[in-house]
């Protein structure tokens, strides 16, 4: 687990938890919707525009040089989400936009009365791209519910749903309302035993738990770099005879070989280099990379690593927030099931809506979001619209009195 003191050594590396709040130092719990970065992040970037700011696939030194760092970006993404081919790896404006993209190729291999199933603890950007997908095609789409006690997926009921008429089945790795860590790997077991193609939103995951494509058999994959300490820029990975063989939505110039079919326009090279830092920085907490240790070694032990800790917090979060008469936490409390989720958490309270909630926090320098974050499918499943809730996001860069300080805020509420 990591200690006080390494916590120290990484949050000195982000210059944004300095911040100031009148004479409050600021409290960063709004990372589900997007992490503080590094300064090796920014740095590259910097890095990148001064030294060999230039177009792809040039004849000149700028170019090569370019091309050079995104193809070191691309086997950077292939280690964190554990494929061998960094071909499979694509780099994009947002998860939004390349799930969109893909669900337009996918569409046309679908036909009229085939089944795509989705389900109700979605981010909506893992859920009306293939909505408005199946309309298109005259596909139906069937939902796998969820247990509103503890907002887990009924897995009773997903296998049952899948037949052979299943085309695809895109699911969460975690939600990014209340955490929930779904059992991905059985859901794309599932889905292959049918014939079905499955799809994995692992944006929420990615900066608390070790993706796995090879592991897991699903047959895309997309995440977000600005959600893991990088820059605003997606990435998404597909099995490579999927990529070769369907038919993106791209330019007649544009390359037909991989990546470069499923990267349209020119790309956000500064920030491609950039995601590569972000990267290396979460490997750099797991290892050094200098002496000798793989980046994916790395990155299983900074994730071991991170896990335990950010456990820590949740508990002193979740003890906390129990002793705050009128509040209530969707999600998993159960201790013994912390495995089962990510450290975010969402609160209710029976008298103070989520945004007067949220409003009074900020005053105090305590940065959290309110509303329903995208998670639309969720918070309409369980009747919270239009105010929605609180989310309180923990990242191994909080610390133990910033809990302290965010629970004596509620309390005094």
């Amino acid at each position: 687990m990591l200690s006080e003191q390494k916590v120290a050594e990484l949050r000195a590396d982000f210059v944004a938890l300095g911040r100031q709040v009148g004479d409050q130092t600021a409290v960063f719990f709004d990372g589900p919707a997007g992490t503080q970065v590094p300064r090796c992040v920014t740095q590259a970037i910097t890095q990148y525009l001064e030294q060999c700011n230039a177009n792809h696939d040039g004849a000149f030194a700028t170019s090569i040089e370019s091309d050079q760092w995104i193809n070191q970006a691309h086997q950077a993404a292939a280690d964190l989400v554990g494929t061998s081919d960094r071909a499979t790896i694509a780099f994009g404006a947002n998860m939004t936009s390349l799930t969109m993209a893909l669900s337009r190729a996918l569409a046309q291999t679908w036909n009229a009365g085939d089944e795509i199933v989705l389900s109700r603890l979605e981010h909506d950007a893992n859920f009306s791209p293939w909505l408005l997908a199946a309309r298109d095609r005259g596909v139906t789409v069937r939902y796998v519910d969820i247990n509103p006690d503890d907002c887990t997926l009924r897995i009773d009921e997903y296998a049952g749903l899948l037949n052979d008429r299943t085309r695809l089945v895109a699911v969460g790795c975690a939600s990014n309302a209340v955490g929930t860590i779904n059992p991905v790997k059985q859901i794309c077991d599932w889905a292959r035993e049918c014939g079905a193609l499955s799809f994995l939103d692992a944006v929420h995951y990615a900066p608390h738990g070790l993706m796995d494509v090879e592991a897991w058999g699903c047959d895309f994959l997309i995440c977000s770099a600005y959600k893991f300490f990088g820059p605003h820029v997606g990435i998404q990975y597909g099995r490579r005879e999927l990529l070769e063989s369907l038919q993106p939505y791209k330019l007649r110039p544009s390359p037909d070989n991989l990546p470069g079919r499923w990267m349209t326009g020119t790309q956000n090279h500064e920030c491609i280099w950039g995601t590569h830092a972000a990267i290396n920085y979460m490997a750099s907490i797991g290892g050094d990379l200098s002496g000798g240790t793989s980046r994916r070694d790395a990155l299983r032990h900074a994730f071991h690593e991170i896990k335990a800790y950010e456990d820590q917090l949740l508990v002193q979060l979740l003890d906390g927030l129990e002793q705050i008469d009128g509040l209530k936490i969707w999600g998993i409390t159960d201790r013994t099931r912390l495995h089962e989720r990510c450290p975010t958490v969402s609160i209710t309270h029976e008298r103070i809506s989520p945004q007067a909630m949220a409003e009074r926090l900020a005053a105090a320098g305590i940065f959290v979001w309110h509303g329903n974050y995208y998670a639309l499918p969720l918070t309409e499943r369980l009747g919270l619209e239009p105010e929605g809730m609180v989310r309180i996001g923990l990242l191994h860069y909080n610390t133990a009195a910033e809990v302290d300080r965010l629970i004596h805020q509620l309390k005094s509420l």
